[in-house]
Protein backbone atom coordinates (compact mmCIF):
# COMPACT_ATOMS: atom_id res chain seq x y z
CA UNK A 1 0.00 0.00 0.00
CA UNK A 2 1.08 3.41 -1.02
CA UNK A 3 1.90 6.00 2.09
CA UNK A 4 1.11 9.60 2.48
CA UNK A 5 4.92 11.17 3.71
CA UNK A 6 4.40 14.74 5.06
CA UNK A 7 7.86 16.75 4.83
CA UNK A 8 7.87 20.46 5.85
CA UNK A 9 10.00 23.26 7.52
CA UNK A 10 9.46 24.43 11.04
CA UNK A 11 11.18 26.67 13.44
CA UNK A 12 11.78 25.89 17.20
CA UNK A 13 8.58 26.98 18.27
CA UNK A 14 6.54 25.23 16.02
CA UNK A 15 5.81 27.96 12.81
CA UNK A 16 5.94 26.63 9.44
CA UNK A 17 5.53 30.32 8.05
CA UNK A 18 5.75 34.14 9.42
CA UNK A 19 2.13 35.74 9.78
CA UNK A 20 2.41 37.03 6.34
CA UNK A 21 3.35 33.57 5.10
CA UNK A 22 7.32 34.40 5.21
CA UNK A 23 9.45 31.41 4.47
CA UNK A 24 13.08 33.36 4.03
CA UNK A 25 13.96 32.01 7.54
CA UNK A 26 14.32 28.39 5.97
CA UNK A 27 17.77 26.98 6.01
CA UNK A 28 18.16 25.36 2.79
CA UNK A 29 21.19 24.52 1.35
CA UNK A 30 22.80 21.76 -0.89
CA UNK A 31 22.70 19.34 2.59
CA UNK A 32 18.76 19.79 2.53
CA UNK A 33 18.44 19.82 -1.64
CA UNK A 34 19.97 16.17 -1.27
CA UNK A 35 17.51 15.29 1.17
CA UNK A 36 14.81 17.13 -0.27
CA UNK A 37 15.39 15.06 -3.81
CA UNK A 38 15.90 11.47 -2.33
CA UNK A 39 12.09 11.86 -2.42
CA UNK A 40 12.14 11.88 -5.60
CA UNK A 41 13.29 8.13 -6.28
CA UNK A 42 10.52 7.47 -3.47
CA UNK A 43 7.28 9.48 -4.65
CA UNK A 44 5.33 9.84 -7.92
CA UNK A 45 2.54 12.04 -6.61
CA UNK A 46 2.88 15.65 -5.12
CA UNK A 47 0.04 16.50 -2.68
CA UNK A 48 -0.72 19.96 -2.19
CA UNK A 49 -2.89 22.35 -0.77
CA UNK A 50 -4.49 25.16 -2.66
CA UNK A 51 -2.11 28.37 -2.14
CA UNK A 52 0.95 25.96 -2.01
CA UNK A 53 -0.16 24.52 -5.29
CA UNK A 54 -0.78 27.82 -6.79
CA UNK A 55 2.82 29.04 -5.93
CA UNK A 56 4.75 25.77 -7.53
CA UNK A 57 2.31 26.13 -10.27
CA UNK A 58 3.21 29.72 -10.67
CA UNK A 59 7.10 28.72 -11.15
CA UNK A 60 8.46 24.73 -12.30
CA UNK A 61 6.35 24.79 -15.13
CA UNK A 62 7.67 28.30 -16.40
CA UNK A 63 11.36 26.88 -15.45
CA UNK A 64 10.66 23.66 -17.61
CA UNK A 65 10.04 26.31 -20.28
CA UNK A 66 12.89 28.44 -19.93
CA UNK A 67 15.80 25.66 -18.33
CA UNK A 68 18.94 28.48 -18.81
CA UNK A 69 17.35 30.63 -16.15
CA UNK A 70 16.81 28.48 -13.10
CA UNK A 71 18.93 26.82 -10.61
CA UNK A 72 19.92 22.84 -11.54
CA UNK A 73 18.55 22.05 -8.56
CA UNK A 74 14.97 23.82 -9.06
CA UNK A 75 15.13 21.98 -12.71
CA UNK A 76 15.71 19.17 -11.46
CA UNK A 77 12.73 19.03 -9.29
CA UNK A 78 10.59 20.70 -12.19
CA UNK A 79 11.41 17.94 -14.32
CA UNK A 80 9.90 15.28 -11.20
CA UNK A 81 7.10 17.40 -11.00
CA UNK A 82 6.19 17.98 -14.57
CA UNK A 83 6.38 13.36 -14.32
CA UNK A 84 4.24 13.18 -11.21
CA UNK A 85 0.71 13.23 -10.31
CA UNK A 86 -0.48 16.18 -8.75
CA UNK A 87 -3.19 16.14 -6.54
CA UNK A 88 -4.44 19.71 -5.32
CA UNK A 89 -7.06 19.75 -2.91
CA UNK A 90 -8.99 22.46 -3.33
CA UNK A 91 -12.51 23.87 -2.72
CA UNK A 92 -12.56 27.08 -5.35
CA UNK A 93 -9.67 26.29 -7.83
CA UNK A 94 -11.66 25.49 -10.79
CA UNK A 95 -9.17 24.15 -13.45
CA UNK A 96 -5.38 24.06 -13.81
CA UNK A 97 -3.34 23.34 -17.54
CA UNK A 98 -0.63 22.10 -15.64
CA UNK A 99 -0.45 18.58 -16.70
CA UNK A 100 -0.87 15.11 -14.32
CA UNK A 101 -2.64 17.57 -12.39
CA UNK A 102 -6.37 16.31 -10.04
CA UNK A 103 -8.31 18.54 -8.30
CA UNK A 104 -10.30 16.91 -5.36
CA UNK A 105 -12.93 19.29 -3.62
CA UNK A 106 -14.16 17.13 -0.81
CA UNK A 107 -14.22 13.26 0.48
CA UNK A 108 -10.90 14.06 1.82
CA UNK A 109 -10.59 10.76 3.36
CA UNK A 110 -12.17 8.58 0.84
CA UNK A 111 -9.97 9.59 -2.06
CA UNK A 112 -6.64 9.72 -0.71
CA UNK A 113 -7.44 5.79 0.68
CA UNK A 114 -8.70 4.99 -2.52
CA UNK A 115 -5.79 6.34 -4.25
CA UNK A 116 -3.03 4.30 -1.30
CA UNK A 117 -4.98 1.14 -2.69
CA UNK A 118 -3.55 1.91 -6.44
CA UNK A 119 -0.78 0.58 -7.68
CA UNK A 120 2.25 3.53 -7.64
CA UNK A 121 5.26 4.76 -5.44
CA UNK A 122 4.85 6.99 -2.26
CA UNK A 123 2.52 10.04 -1.81
CA UNK A 124 4.72 13.59 -1.05
CA UNK A 125 2.76 16.31 0.74
CA UNK A 126 4.92 19.47 0.26
CA UNK A 127 4.41 21.97 2.33
CA UNK A 128 0.48 22.89 2.89
CA UNK A 129 0.42 23.17 6.49
CA UNK A 130 -3.18 23.81 6.51
CA UNK A 131 -4.47 21.05 4.25
CA UNK A 132 -1.35 19.05 6.11
CA UNK A 133 -3.63 19.78 9.50
CA UNK A 134 -6.48 18.46 7.74
CA UNK A 135 -5.23 15.57 6.80
CA UNK A 136 -3.64 14.98 10.36
CA UNK A 137 -7.71 15.02 11.71
CA UNK A 138 -7.97 12.24 9.54
CA UNK A 139 -5.02 10.20 10.18
CA UNK A 140 -4.01 10.26 6.75
CA UNK A 141 -0.47 11.07 6.80
CA UNK A 142 1.72 7.73 7.77
CA UNK A 143 5.25 9.20 7.72
CA UNK A 144 6.38 12.36 9.04
CA UNK A 145 9.50 14.41 8.08
CA UNK A 146 9.72 17.43 9.74
CA UNK A 147 13.00 19.50 9.37
CA UNK A 148 13.11 21.64 12.56
CA UNK A 149 14.90 24.87 11.75
CA UNK A 150 17.57 26.96 14.25
CA UNK A 151 15.42 29.96 14.54
CA UNK A 152 12.30 30.76 16.73
CA UNK A 153 9.76 32.96 14.75
CA UNK A 154 7.76 34.17 17.83
CA UNK A 155 4.73 34.18 15.84
CA UNK A 156 3.40 32.72 12.94
CA UNK A 157 1.47 29.90 10.99
CA UNK A 158 1.61 26.94 13.17
CA UNK A 159 1.50 23.51 12.25
CA UNK A 160 -0.12 21.27 14.58
CA UNK A 161 -3.22 22.15 16.43
CA UNK A 162 -4.37 21.67 20.07
CA UNK A 163 -5.46 17.99 18.69
CA UNK A 164 -3.57 15.17 19.90
CA UNK A 165 -0.99 13.50 17.72
CA UNK A 166 0.75 10.48 19.53
CA UNK A 167 4.13 10.05 17.08
CA UNK A 168 6.77 7.82 17.14
CA UNK A 169 10.29 8.66 16.11
CA UNK A 170 11.83 6.47 14.00
CA UNK A 171 15.03 8.75 12.37
CA UNK A 172 16.60 12.02 13.56
CA UNK A 173 19.22 13.45 11.35
CA UNK A 174 21.24 16.58 11.55
CA UNK A 175 22.19 18.62 8.57
CA UNK A 176 24.25 21.22 7.55
CA UNK A 177 23.73 24.79 8.99
CA UNK A 178 22.01 23.20 12.10
CA UNK A 179 18.54 21.86 10.57
CA UNK A 180 17.50 18.55 12.27
CA UNK A 181 15.59 16.24 10.62
CA UNK A 182 13.03 14.55 12.21
CA UNK A 183 11.00 11.17 10.85
CA UNK A 184 7.75 10.07 12.75
CA UNK A 185 5.64 7.93 11.99
CA UNK A 186 1.71 7.55 13.89
CA UNK A 187 2.56 5.64 17.07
Amino acid sequence: MRKVIFLIHMSLDGFTAGLNGEMDWITYNEDMVAYSHEMHEQTDTAIYGRVTFQMMESYYPNLLANPADGDPNDLRHAQWLDNATKIVFSRTLQHTDWRNTRIIRDNIAKEINNIKQQEGKDMWLLGSPTLAQTFMKLGLIDEYRINLNPVVLGSGKRLFSTDALNLKIVETKTFEGGVVGLKYVPA
